[in-house]
């Protein structure tokens, strides 16, 4: 990503009002996508969909203006979960698919994410034409060539269809108490409708979108409200979204969190027993030692991507396999989906448990988690945290304390102005002790 202006490891973040988060740069930004899009010859048309931030509707409005003026039809799609408009956009033949969404970030971030025709991320090739188009000045096409707009009533029901046809017509959920934490966000009026369907007695929290209270103490960044649900209700687990429904995390029936890691197991391990696990499992550069150490010891090939499930999927389509993940809730399950889904993603680990006959709980402790230990540590612009020697030293001198039993990672984030710094290994004191010392060199780091 160097180099590029707007784009980060998910599209175009920030917060609402200050640049480039701005009406007047979404209105350029839809013209620039309009150009970069657009193929002669045909009628093109975007794509648009949201989450439930009050910015939206100011930004959806921008945008389709800038596509409008580059010729270029828009069908609106209102709130839905991204992944939907990544599934929509391939069955409407559209030429790409826009998400006006900060993800699991507050209502006051917004942001835009891009799919292209086939309902993948963009890559960086096609992000870096955006951005050219963005440095020239909008001409509008000609009043006769310019793009239409038209709404696209039906786009809920069609996407609970999809999700639907992602499981076998012999699996149900019968018998089954889920909550559902819909973080208020774009898997309100979808998420619930899917898994009553499918036969589960759905309790649902978080499903009160009024454009402010977005993963605001609820999603699956905040878990406390539904490990508390959970437990109230006697239900069998829980299911947390975040606020445009690409990740999910779980609570089993003891109220007990179980991350995108342990998720990513469970799928695996059942898949791998199953005989239906082609090839390996990609994880992120983030993910716990203790994932790797249990699918080699099954047998299963492991391999870190960077952080970002674009990158995920880059590796499992390098290496033609079909499942990865992030402890975030990222998952990528390419045999379902083009991209990270978390309503798909939690059937998947449904019927994982469905075809083994054991509880969410029983299956996550066929892997051990090794202690781990990350600070997001904010600074006032990113920066490469190896582009400074002090931290260079200190990162080698955490590194040979902990030795093979345990690793050391720093990153910038790629959608907020933070400096990861993780530490994983054998004993929960030493690295949070490890962490702590890192961290203090980064707040006192300079150029």
């Amino acid at each position: 990503m160097a180099g590029r202006k707007y784009f980060g490891t998910d599209g175009i973040r920030g917060r609402v009002g200050e640049h480039p988060i701005t009406p007047e740069f979404m209105l350029h930004l839809g013209w620039a996508a309009g150009q970069a899009f657009k193929r002669a010859g045909q009628r093109n048309s975007v794509l648009i969909g949201k989450d439930t931030r009050l910015s939206g509707y100011m930004f959806e409005s921008a945008l389709e203006a800038g596509l409008s003026a580059a010729g270029v039809d828009v069908k609106l799609l209102g709130p839905m979960p991204t992944p939907a408009i990544a599934y929509l956009t391939r069955t409407f033949r559209a030429s790409a698919g826009i998400v006006i969404s900060a993800s699991h970030n507050p209502h006051h971030d917004n942001g835009i994410k891009f799919f292209s025709a086939e309902g993948t991320k963009l890559d960086d090739a096609l992000e870096a034409e955006i951005e050219r188009w963005l440095d020239t000045p909008i001409a509008v096409c000609g009043p006769g060539e310019l793009g239409k707009a038209s709404r696209i009533e039906d786009a809920p029901g069609r996407y609970v269809e999809f999700c639907k046809s992602t499981v076998p017509n012999e699996f149900t959920l019968d018998n089954l108490k889920i909550v559902l934490d819909c973080a208020h966000g774009a898997t309100y009026h979808v998420a619930p409708k899917v898994f009553r369907e499918l036969g589960a007695k759905v309790f649902v929290i978080g499903a009160e979108p009024d454009g402010l209270n977005i993963n605001l103490n609820v999603g699956s960044t905040h878990l406390d409200a539904l490990k508390q649900a959970v437990i109230d209700k006697e239900a069998d687990l829980g299911i947390a979204f975040d606020g445009d429904g690409d990740r999910v995390l779980m609570v089993d029936q003891d109220g007990s969190e179980v991350d995108g890691d342990e998720l990513l197991y469970v799928m695996a391990a059942q898949r791998f027993e199953e005989g239906r696990l082609k090839g390996g499992v990609v994880g992120t550069l983030m993910t716990n030692l203790g994932v790797e150490l249990a699918l080699t010891e099954m047998g299963i090939s492991f391999e870190r991507a960077n952080v970002g499930d674009r990158y995920v999927m880059e590796r499992l389509i390098a290496n033609n396999w079909v499942l990865g993940g992030e402890g975030s809730g990222h998952m990528v399950i390419r045999d379902c989906t083009s991209t990270g889904d978390g309503i798909v993603s939690a059937l998947q680990v449904l019927l994982s448990i469905w075809k083994s006959g054991k509880t969410l709980a029983e299956m996550r402790k066929g892997m051990s988690k090794l202690p781990q230990t990350m600070i997001n540590v904010r600074v006032e612009q990113r920066f490469d945290p190896f582009s400074r020697a002090d931290i260079v030293d200190a990162v080698k001198s955490a590194e040979l304390e902990l030795g093979d039993a345990g690793r050391v990672l720093l990153r910038a984030s790629g959608t907020e102005p933070l400096i990861r710094v993780m530490a994983e290994g054998q004993n929960a004191d030493d690295i949070r002790r490890v962490v702590e010392n890192l961290v203090k060199v980064v707040e006192n780091s300079t150029p």
